[in-house]
This record gives C-alpha cells, structure tokens and sequence, in this order.
C-alpha cells in the first residue's frame, strides 16, 4: 500500500472490518426474502452492527474526534470540531433485496474540510480511497477521473430523473457513494444527487478532488437534504449550464 496517514489506516482498517459482518449478514438476506418476517429487521440489525465495529475501531485514534452516523447521529467526543462521518451500509435497499451494490463509506471532516475518505464495496472487494494531497486510489491503485468532454457522450450516476435532459446517459444505482467513487475512477463521467445526508457523499467528494475533478461547493454544517453535483474538469461548465440542483 502506498504511503498515506495513520488516520486513513485506521478507517482502511475499520472498513474491512465492519465488511465481514456485511459480507455474512448479505449472503443471509436471499433466504430471508421468502420468509413471512423480511429481511427489514434483519438489515437495520447489520446496519448496527457494522456501525458498531467502525464506532469502536475509530475510537482507537489518539484524536478523540466526535462522530456522526447514520444510524447514531452525531456521538460527541472532546474534539467536537472535527470528526468522522460513517454510512455503514450505503445502498441499504440493494442490501436489502440481495443486490450486490452497496458499500461501507468513511470521511473525516477537519478544519471545515473534507480531507479523507473511503468506500470499500465488500462485495466486490473493492476499496477506493483518498485523502488531501495525497491522490486518489482503488486497490492501492492511482484512479484518475476520466477525459470525455461532451456532455451527452458521457455516463452520469443520478437519483433523479426531472431536470436531467432526455439525451443524457444515466444510471441510478442506489448507492450515492458508490456513484461517487465511479466517477473518481473514470467509470462515471459525473454524478448529480439530490436530497442525500453527508454521510452518503462526504467521502466521495475527497475521492473526485483528488483524482482530478470538480465537486461543487455545498454547505459542510448542514447533514441532510444536500444537492450535489460533480465530474471531470472538462465537462463541468457546460454541466452547470445544463443542469441546476441548487
């Protein structure tokens, strides 16, 4: 692995993990589907639980940061400054219908920025992972944004239709992280999210920073409801012309 932060070791290491418990509990969910009960409780219990061990794993760090979580809202620590921000399960319905896509998402937020992040997708045991100054990696390898610079040539990761232009080529995955990561790595072209929590984009938008793209700007204090908007450097204007989320 290439040089990087013992803060970034440490939510590399809770990731992984929290992604065993995730990997278990998902490889249940298919038989739980024809059950009269459903899988819903069952879920929300390996949200938790995964939430849990990331909770305790980043507790580990000398920092004391406070935390914010799906699940828990916001734990404060001394340091009620900075802290992380932790999804334990991004993509819950996918996990909840025995759909493959879903990912465990970590940022940590410090002097009112974003300078690191993870998505690690268990499944497909792909980790992506970032932080400021540092480039942008997918299993240990540099990811760059990709190059494509018309914009109705390229793939967008969206959870909306309306206000899209029809010949636009987009995808909604369920999973907003994810989404985010893809673009990081040149998968996706960009990504327009309405309405999703920090805790969905937070780690993202460090990943596309820094493999060369553009996140717009939106309000860190503020946890639910955000709009965001990101891709390649060379489609960025003319997506700002095109679409309007703000």
């Amino acid at each position: 692995m290439n040089s990087i932060s013992p803060n970034l070791n440490l939510m590399i290491k809770a990731s992984e993990k929290a992604s065993k418990i995730l990997i278990r509990d998902f490889g249940e969910v298919e038989k739980l589907q024809v059950s009269l009960k459903g899988p819903n409780n069952f879920v929300t219990n390996a949200d938790k639980k995964a939430e849990e061990i990331i909770i305790n794993e980043l507790g580990k760090s000398k920092k004391n940061f406070s935390i914010l979580t799906e699940e828990s809202g916001f734990i404060e620590n001394n340091d009620k400054e900075n802290f992380w921000i932790v999804d334990p399960i991004d993509g819950t319905t996918n996990f909840l219908n025995g759909i493959p896509h879903f990912c465990i998402s970590i940022a940590l937020l410090f002097d009112n920025e974003i300078i690191a992040g993870v998505i690690y997708d268990p499944i497909k045991d792909e980790i992506f992972y970032s932080e400021k100054n540092g480039g942008s990696y997918l299993n240990n390898k540099s990811i760059r944004v990709s190059k494509k610079n018309k914009i109705t040539e390229c793939i967008y990761g969206v959870n909306f239709r309306k206000d899209v232009p029809e010949d636009f080529l987009i995808r909604n995955t369920g999973s907003a992280a994810l989404d985010l990561a893809y673009v990081s790595s040149g998968r996706f072209d960009g990504c327009f999210q309405k309405n999703v929590n920090l805790w969905d984009i937070a780690a993202g938008t460090v990943l596309i920073k820094e493999a060369g793209g553009i996140v717009d700007n939106f309000d860190l204090k503020k946890f639910n409801k955000i709009s965001i908007k990101a891709s390649n450097e060379r489609i960025s204007s003319d997506l700002n012309k095109k679409i309007c989320i703000f």
